[in-house]
């Protein structure tokens, strides 16, 4: 079986066709939907999930996405540019089959971007928090299914960036003021609306974090199936969350290859702390290639053009080369 490789979520530019082109070009087995924040507010990682809500708005204030009573221009745009996505990538998808993931922002991460009337974070406030997540849940209900309707042989992979998640976890997002932080959530709390959103899904869930200290047991009882994060950020602290974790069946979407413009190792080179992961977790070299998807350490909006098509065939590459040699 051979190792998968896929993206994280943005690329460089404004091009929607461009952006599906080489997205789908570059994962001719795992493409994706790409995003395109360089194109404003709307079509950032935030914004873009907020045009999916349902019966809940926001707009933009200096500060960042504050909740609106009734959509704006900028609900109006996100909107726009995500159909616009679609477009592109329906075009490029005719007659696919075959794995295919799309990336929304996950409930918490959101609540802790997302400001109330009078600018604290949603987080705050624990009914918000349950409106704010049964609304993403119907959106993103009704986005899986204009996906499947204009993809029709995708079998879809339904990707939540979380990147927030520890900060909540840990009490560690700051206020408006910036002098103090909000206090933690209970993780069962967490866990249970993980799960609550995870539900609108009958096919894979992964969830996406690339700050340190994922919580990969937490997500692993919540029901995803699979986690996507920064393995340059990993410790050995991590071994027995992981070893349980892909014992369990969980897929590790292992960003070994850097976002941002640099130097790019042969492709054996990216891959081989996860074959020392492997071996320290006592793990069979054999489930390396089921078990592993590569993908860029974070998304790659940050890069050049030139360096994130580089990256993404890289990707590939490094797949490839943990599949043929997993020892």
């Amino acid at each position: 079986m051979s190792a998968g490789a896929t993206g994280v979520g943005s690329l460089p530019g404004g091009d929607a066709r461009e952006a599906a082109k080489t997205a789908t070009g570059s994962f001719e087995d795992f493409p994706y939907l790409p995003e395109l924040p360089a194109r404003g507010p709307g079509a950032d990682m935030i914004g873009r999930s907020t045009g999916l809500l349902v019966d809940m708005y926001a707009h933009v204030e200096p500060s960042g996405w504050r909740i609106s009573d009734r959509p704006g221009r900028d609900t109006r745009r996100a909107r726009s540019w995500l159909g616009e996505d679609l477009d592109a990538l329906e075009e490029f998808t005719q007659g696919y089959t075959g794995r295919l993931k799309v990336q929304a922002v996950g409930p918490w991460t959101l609540a802790a971007a997302l400001e109330l009337h009078g600018g604290e974070a949603m987080l705050q406030d624990a009914g918000a928090c349950r409106d704010l997540a049964g609304s993403l849940a119907e959106g993103l209900r009704d986005h899986l299914a204009d996906v499947r309707r204009r993809i029709p042989g995708a079998d879809i992979v339904l990707q939540l960036d979380e990147p927030s998640l520890t900060a909540v976890l840990l009490g560690r997002v700051r206020s408006a003021s910036g002098y103090r932080t909000y206090r933690a959530v209970d993780r069962q709390v967490v866990e249970g609306t993980l799960r609550e959103v995870f539900a609108v899904h009958d096919g894979e869930v992964i969830v996406h974090s690339c700050a340190p200290e994922v919580p990969f047991g937490l997500l692993r009882r919540a029901g995803a199936t699979g986690v996507s994060f920064d393995f340059s950020l990993l410790t050995e602290r991590e071994d027995d969350a992981i070893g349980e974790a892909v014992e369990g069946g969980t897929k590790l979407f292992a960003g070994v290859v850097p976002g941002t413009d640099g130097p790019l190792s042969d492709p054996g080179g990216s891959v081989m702390g996860v074959r020392k992961l492997w071996r320290r977790l006592g793990l069979a070299p054999g489930t390396l290639a089921e078990s592993v998807v590569v993908t860029p350490s974070c998304g790659l909006a940050g890069a050049s053009p030139a360096y994130a098509r580089a990256v993404q065939a890289h990707c590939v590459r490094a797949a490839r080369s943990l599949a043929d040699n997993p020892e």
